[in-house]
């Protein structure tokens, strides 16, 4: 991993952003919702390193809670796609006869857009942070499986697992011990990506207003406060847009990194 220049770019954004998100919240007092209409679009500064907003509220302070609950609504996405994705792409790849019906399910569902697919489970579900990482789960969980499905068809045709089958191991050793552990490298890839389209796609519901009711201070709510405000207070939508922007190029130079590392074939071209 360290030979991969991408990766450990990647993963010295990524470091960064959470060692500010765990280090600052202990040596400083982070009030994210204190409101002090009398320091109202005060600009960055040495008092406001991010300037404040219109009800006078610190906008780093913010940024950083909005950076906590982005990782955690990503990470808990990352964690329930790969399970259910992992589960359902190995019964469909595994299972010829259930192969079928469990992709055109999944093609169902992707022939919606992601956004749109989850801004519908989240408006359904009603505004909250749980039901926005339940929508993009269930978004997500069909690309993770398509991937695995793809992989566990080519794995289970190998000789390895012929011989397996062969010399008479049963079904579970031979998806769990045989063909399992071989499609994990494209699913890490995946994952990675799904980590930061999760985050982006957070933001764009929490942009919505399909999110946490304010005044929960997530990136997507942030910018929407000062969308109207772009002329007067432009750090308002400046300071939460270049944090999404800086955590999804991490995530997807990990990704890059992770996919040249892991894949013998980029490793010959490079």
């Amino acid at each position: 991993m360290r030979r991969q220049k991408l990766f450990v770019v990647g993963a010295t954004v990524l470091l960064a952003i959470l060692l500010v998100v765990v280090v600052l919240p202990l040596i400083m007092d982070l009030q994210p919702n204190r409101s002090q209409m009398r320091l109202r679009f005060r600009p960055p500064g040495l008092t406001h390193l991010f300037g404040t907003d219109n009800f006078g509220r610190d906008l780093l302070a913010r940024v950083i809670v909005g950076a906590q609950i982005s990782l955690v609504v990503g990470f808990c996405t990352v964690f329930v796609t790969g399970v259910l994705g992992t589960a359902i792409g190995l019964l469909a790849g595994y299972v010829r006869w259930a192969d079928n019906v469990i992709m055109r399910v999944m093609d169902a569902m992707m022939a919606f857009p992601a956004v749109l697919l989850a801004i519908a489970i989240a408006a359904a579900l009603g505004p909250s942070l749980t039901n926005v990482m339940i929508a993009l789960a269930v978004t997500y969980t069909p690309r993770t499986a398509r991937i695995m499905r793809a992989s566990v068809l080519v794995v289970r045709e190998l000789d390895y697992v012929e011989a397996a089958r062969a010399s008479g191991a049963s079904h579970l050793r031979l998806v769990f011990c045989h063909i399992l552990p071989n499609c994990l490298s494209p699913l890490l890839v995946q994952l990675t990506f799904i980590f930061a389209y999760a985050i982006l796609a957070e933001a764009a519901l929490n942009f919505l207003g399909i999110g946490p009711p304010p005044p929960t201070p997530t990136w997507g709510a942030i910018i929407a406060d000062g969308r109207s405000l772009v002329r007067e207070a432009p750090w308002i939508c400046l300071f939460p847009g270049l944090a999404i922007s800086v955590t999804v190029l991490g995530l997807n130079l990990i990704g890059d990194g992770l996919r040249d590392a892991l894949d013998p074939r980029m490793r010959v071209e490079t």
